[in-house]
């Protein structure tokens, strides 16, 4: 789940327009009180002023809805589909029409029917020297949520960056920037969990990810935040989910081709089956070295 990698600046982005916004409109309805109660409508500005409300905020919204547009199509989702990549996903490769593909009908074999205690833990790989997360299982209730944020627990953000981070700012469109320090097990999920390390500086839980594929959060735009929204969900209802989070590596890349996401609440209200390719619209990614070209 996306923590850091240009989430302030995207809310600084979005917090200023508002502003310009609304001393815009001010002095224009001032304007027009000025002539005589004109109609705003009739005012010459007045199409360019909401033209420029109207325009996309640089930051994503909460429901993920003005990401749309810029999720990934199917045929850059496809590229990192490699043969290699789908054996280790299986033969039933479903593209959802929302950025990300559903896997053996969206049923897995996870099951949070167990008298276990919640946990969570890592497995990792060594890949060009460097250390790389692989896999991340847990079993959650709603005791291993966060609700606080980091600045609230004391765990915040550093400047320490996974294998392969290449990052690139002041990106056009919804985003602007390229790569996140994407968790495995989001905070929000096990935060809560005591003796889990859920910083943004845990080797064994945080990879470089693309910013649309780690953010995105809508049912019209189907990043890792989307599916990791269902879960806490869940868990907000009391309900006991295993989850597993699988890193998809083609060779020996240092950047994931994407992630698998499994989850499985014990009463079986909640299953999904799903990957998420590690792409984002208007990026060239060289998976091998962590490199990214803007198109």
């Amino acid at each position: 789940m996306y923590l850091d990698g240009g989430g302030t600046a995207l809310k600084n982005k979005r917090r200023e327009k508002s502003i310009l916004s609304l001393l815009l409109f001010l002095l224009l309805l001032g304007g027009s009180l000025l002539a005589g109660g004109t109609p705003l409508s009739n005012n010459p500005f007045f199409k360019e002023l909401t033209d420029f409300i109207a325009e996309p905020s640089s930051a994503p919204s909460s429901n993920g809805s003005d990401l749309q547009a810029k999720r990934p199509d199917q045929s850059l989702a496809e590229t990192v589909l490699t043969e290699n990549v789908k054996k280790q996903l299986g033969s039933s490769i479903q593209w959802n029409g929302a950025g990300a593909y559903i896997i053996n009908n969206n049923q897995t074999d996870l099951n949070a029917r167990v008298s276990s205690a919640p946990y969570a833990n890592n497995k990792t790989k060594t890949v060009q020297g460097e250390k790389v997360p692989t896999v991340a299982n847990a079993l959650l209730t709603k005791s291993t949520r966060q609700y606080k944020s980091r600045q609230e627990t004391g765990n915040r953000t550093n400047s320490w960056t996974p294998p392969g981070w290449h990052q690139i700012q002041n990106l056009s469109g919804p985003y602007d920037h390229a790569v996140d320090r994407g968790h495995l097990l989001a905070y929000s999920l096990v935060g809560g969990l005591r003796g889990y390390d859920a910083s943004t500086s845990n080797p064994d839980n945080i990879a470089t990810q693309l910013a649309w594929a780690n953010q995105a959060s809508s049912a019209d735009a189907t990043g890792q935040n989307y599916y990791e929204s269902l879960v806490r969900k869940a868990l907000d209802s009391h309900k006991r989910v295993r989850y597993r989070v699988t890193l998809i590596y083609d060779g020996d890349n240092i950047l994931a081709s994407g992630t698998q996401l499994e989850a499985k609440s014990a009463d079986g209200s909640l299953e999904f089956n799903v990957f998420v390719p590690n792409v984002q619209s208007g990026l060239t990614v060289n998976y091998y070295s962590g490199e990214i070209l803007v198109n």
